[in-house]
């Protein structure tokens, strides 16, 4: 790992890239060279699409506090949550990473908030992240699952949930990558409920801490196609966690096999999962460099927020 400078002091300038990866939107900061104090409040500015630079979520790079991690990678929702993991802002962060100059080690051992995932950056192949564990438990989605009817499917438990407005319960594969999501199998993505059964699954009170919401059509068993509703950011163009939960959903249920492409609004994914090891990779692209001064940026969104 190179030897990055100290940080800066406090300064309402903050150097930023904006990346996105299949679509999935975001601003990179650098939090090892220049001293970043984020709040809630500053993510909100930062993502807002009509005040400030307009992202789905915030990510950034700070000094690892583990010893076996390069960096600590931290990411933010639009609406200022912190949240666990992106999969398409991985891919971002080891690009941004390289990019910065902030190391040349390749992989890099990133440090989240449940532990440390590897990524990968193959000018071949674009970015492949080891996505860590997954999990399948209720518990550890923050579900509830008490009086919910279940069933199954191949070797997935099924939950069904009962929506508004519909004669069916939707049948839910709870998988959590870190951060949690909750999948269903759909007969037309294009069609599919999105922006009314997202919003309700996503915030409904059975998810402790909310959750994103898949809706995922089978084309063959090595490609679907994929929208998620998520957490704090509405409907993305993309979701890397989401589309590694959608597959190994599908596998669970016996509808997949290994590898998958994920065909998403933004553009394709390749996740790879044999049941122990989960891999994703997919493209990363630098839009545009700047500096933003966050005390404007939040100014103009007070106003906004209180008129």
């Amino acid at each position: 790992m190179n030897s990055p400078t100290a940080p800066q002091s406090a300064s309402p300038l903050w150097r930023f890239s904006k990346m996105h990866g299949a679509g999935n939107d975001f601003v990179m900061l650098d939090g090892v060279t220049q001293r970043i104090e984020m709040t809630p409040e500053r993510a909100r500015a930062l993502a807002d699409r009509h005040f400030g630079i307009g992202a789905d979520q915030i990510l950034l790079v700070e000094t690892a506090t583990v010893p076996k991690a390069d960096f600590r990678y931290r990411i933010f929702n639009a609406d200022g949550g912190e949240v666990e993991h992106c999969g398409n802002g991985a891919r971002c962060f080891v690009r941004f990473v390289h990019e910065q100059g902030l190391s040349s080690a390749n992989p890099l051992q990133a440090q989240i908030r449940t532990g440390i995932i590897t990524l990968n950056d193959d000018p071949q192949r674009g970015v492949e992240v080891m996505m860590g564990t997954t999990r399948f438990a209720p518990a550890d989605l923050g579900f509830d699952s008490s009086n919910l009817k279940q069933g199954s499917q191949g070797q997935d438990t099924l939950w069904l949930l009962p929506v508004p407005d519909q004669t069916e319960p939707v049948a839910l594969s709870l998988v959590s990558i870190s951060n949690p999501h909750a999948v269903q199998v759909v007969d037309d993505v294009k069609q599919a409920p999105v922006a009314t059964v997202g919003p309700f699954i996503e915030s409904h009170p059975r998810f402790a801490n909310k959750v994103n919401a898949g809706f995922m059509q089978i084309v063959d068993p090595h490609h679907i196609k994929l929208r998620v509703y998520e957490r704090g950011a509405g409907e993305t163009l993309a979701c890397g966690t989401g589309a590694c939960a959608a597959v190994v959903a599908g596998i669970r249920r016996g509808l997949l096999q290994s590898p998958v492409v994920v065909d998403t609004r933004g553009g394709s994914l390749r996740i790879e999962w044999d049941g122990q090891t989960l891999r994703m990779s997919g493209p990363v692209q630098t839009v545009f460099t700047g500096q933003v001064d966050i005390d404007a940026l939040c100014a103009s969104l007070a106003r906004k927020e209180t008129f």
